[in-house]
């Protein structure tokens, strides 16, 4: 487009390309770093910096790189979002007569912009293709964000590229920047930076107690943890430091991804730190280098580094063991003496085990589960408990201190007992309802007629049983409607009725009338549950509507209760109403119908138990339905 075809262009403010650098364009670190890693692209093996005791003097970066040529440098330097990666790959190109490999740190070109962090001007004197040139840039301008204000070229016989700008603000402290460069790149002979004469001694991991090589779906991880103390050194990586290349990504932690593999506080944080290289995860970095991008494909690398260190822990704690007990053993002092020898020898083996298995836990989680051993000790009992303690991890100790802390013993088991005992239930009737080859009399219909509080919160009452009146009843409507009919579990409670291809459970409440002294039924409740596979349709929901004209006629023996049916099964036809009501003569509701799918019995028991179900997945899924049905003692088989 010609400056004819449009009327008028983009204008930028003098400071305008500095106040979209962010960190680059504020922190000294931050630009020398990344003028550092420029020097790394272009191929150079020396890198020297001279940083000026007062503004106004001159600081100066030179490498002994490719450099660039007149028109390299309007193409790459002069361009704005500049696509390393595109225009150039990911392999260093070197200048002649230097056979090295290394991959590039540079990817969207902005680590040439740091200079701007001392000065809006700032000069380059760039050698390469036997010609030396030198551009002063600026940003002084309304109508470019940045501009070449003036050039010149020379010949030459060299390559390398000298940065020259007069500070005006961000001075940077020599000693500082010597620890920041040598804390963000790796040791690597061939790659030699010098601060005001002074050479970077980079870290060669003195302390080095483990390394392991890992391969997760194709990306190479060497994981080192390092000895701080036989370092000899405070160690610059405090927590988990991921080097891409041999230059860090971010600020190293504890905490990888979604898991926090060590707690800071602890000592252990305070002495190890782990070092993580890899030339594979390039195109997982931010732009900025300053951490990488949220992207799910990382999690199984998080998770496999969480691992290793995990288990790197463990086998110093197995070296260290004598020193921790020894240690746990001083603070508790005056209980261990106390213990007979038996209990000595048993808390030492505790003790061993807890150093071993959690060497990662805060020191207030050991001291709860060294207290509990104690007592355990003094009692004499709880032998078995002793030993799951051992075994627990962080979270299961602060978990069982919080709940100690609201509940007695005895109100959690009975809580805990009841929630286990409706799990099991629903499990069991969600792994065995599509099984064809189950006992539908002696285990299905058992486990939906123990478990009516899923029919409605009114069943969910112990006073649901059967008794004479009832069972007379029962036997005078099924033995009219259903020919040959088998009255099963006459003192078994509840009773259960086999039909053709159904079978029916019958429970009711009593109701105690005061004035004449006799005992009436109130509420019904009838489960037919259908055989494996079977459809529901209109002719099941019409035989459950007259089971109830039936029960509801009976009323010389049972009164006048109200009555519930509940017809259970696969599935059933969309052109029946799932629910139908029964009115007397006085159109008074006096009983309910419902087609109801197993699938139904188990989402809405599910929702009155809180979702326990999915949260505790993990407690239920290793049994067969056939074994959680034999945990439920009232009906085992």
């Amino acid at each position: 487009m010609s400056k004819k075809e449009y009327i008028q262009g983009s204008l930028f403010e003098e400071d305008y390309l500095i106040r979209t650098l962010g960190n680059l364009g504020n922190s000294p670190e931050v630009a020398l770093t990344e003028l550092v890693a420029n020097a790394w692209d272009a191929g150079a093996t020396t890198v020297e910096i001279f940083i000026p005791e007062e503004k106004g003097q001159d600081l100066i970066i030179v490498d002994n790189g490719t450099g660039l040529t007149k028109k390299e440098f309007y193409s790459r330097w002069m361009k704005l979002g500049y696509n390393r990666l595109k225009h150039q790959g990911k392999k260093v190109t070197f200048p002649k007569g230097v056979d090295l490999q290394r991959h590039a740190y540079g990817r969207n070109g902005i680590g040439r912009h740091g200079m701007l962090c001392f000065n809006n001007e700032y000069l380059v004197v760039t050698n390469s293709g036997g010609k030396k040139s030198t551009f002063s840039i600026t940003t002084k301008s309304e109508k470019e964000p940045f501009i070449i204000k003036e050039q010149s070229f020379d010949d030459s016989n060299i390559t390398g590229t000298q940065l020259v700008v007069k500070v005006q603000k961000n001075l940077p402290k020599p000693e500082h920047i010597l620890e920041v460069i040598s804390a963000r790149f790796l040791h690597d002979p061939k790659f030699k930076v010098s601060i005001n004469r002074n050479t970077i001694q980079l870290e060669e991991h003195k302390g080095l107690v483990f390394s392991e090589t890992v391969d997760v779906h194709g990306i190479e991880l060497k994981i080192h943890l390092i000895d701080s103390k036989k370092a000899r050194k405070s160690t610059v990586y405090q927590g988990i430091a991921f080097w891409q290349s041999g230059r860090l990504v971010g600020e190293p932690s504890w905490i990888v991804g979604h898991n926090m593999v060590l707690d800071g506080r602890t000592k252990q944080a305070k002495r190890y730190s782990v070092v993580v290289q890899t030339n594979d995860l390039a195109e997982y970095i931010r732009e900025d280098w300053s951490g990488f991008k949220n992207i799910k494909d990382l999690n199984p690398v998080f998770d496999k580094v969480d691992e290793v260190v995990q288990n790197m822990f463990s086998e110093i704690a197995k070296e260290n063991v004598e020193e921790s007990t020894k240690q746990i053993k001083q603070e508790f002092k005056r209980e261990y003496n106390n213990l007979s020898p038996l209990g000595k020898y048993e808390f030492d083996e505790a003790i061993e085990n807890i150093a071993i298995n959690n060497p990662t836990a805060r020191q207030d989680a050991v001291n709860l589960a060294v207290e509990t051993v104690i007592n355990l000790e003094k009692t004499r009992s709880g032998s078995e408990l002793l030993q799951k303690l051992s075994l627990f991890t962080e979270e299961d100790i602060d978990g069982l201190n919080s709940l100690l802390d609201k509940w007695t013993i005895k109100d959690a088991l009975t809580v805990l007992d009841e929630i286990d005992k409706r799990i099991s239930v629903i499990e069991a009737i969600r792994k065995l309802s599509n099984d064809d080859s189950v006992d539908e009399l002696h285990v299905l219909h058992p486990l939906i007629a123990s478990a009516r509080w899923i029919f409605g919160p009114e069943f969910d009452s112990p006073e649901y049983a059967s008794n004479n009146q009832l069972q007379t009843t029962v036997e005078k409507v099924f033995k009219k409607t259903i020919d040959k009919s088998l009255f099963n579990n006459h003192r078994k409670r509840p009773d259960i009725v086999v039909g053709a291809n159904s079978t029916f459970s019958i429970t009711g409440t009593a109701d105690y009338d005061t004035e004449n002294g006799l005992t009436n039924i109130n509420k019904v409740l009838i489960i037919e549950l259908k055989r494996g596979g079977f459809k529901l349709g209109r002719e099941e929901r019409n035989q459950a509507v007259g089971y109830v004209e039936d029960f509801m006629n009976c009323g010389t023996v049972i009164g006048s209760p109200y009555i519930s049916a509940f017809v259970v099964g696969e599935s059933f036809s969309e052109k029946i109403q799932p629910i139908s009501t029964i009115e007397n003569e006085h159109k008074v509701e006096k009983g309910k119908i419902q087609i109801c799918l197993f699938s139904q019995i188990v989402d809405s028991s599910e929702r009155r138990l809180f979702n326990l179900r999915k949260r505790l997945n993990n407690r239920y899924e290793n049994f067969t339905g056939k074994e959680l049905f034999q945990k439920q003692n009232k009906l085992a088989i």
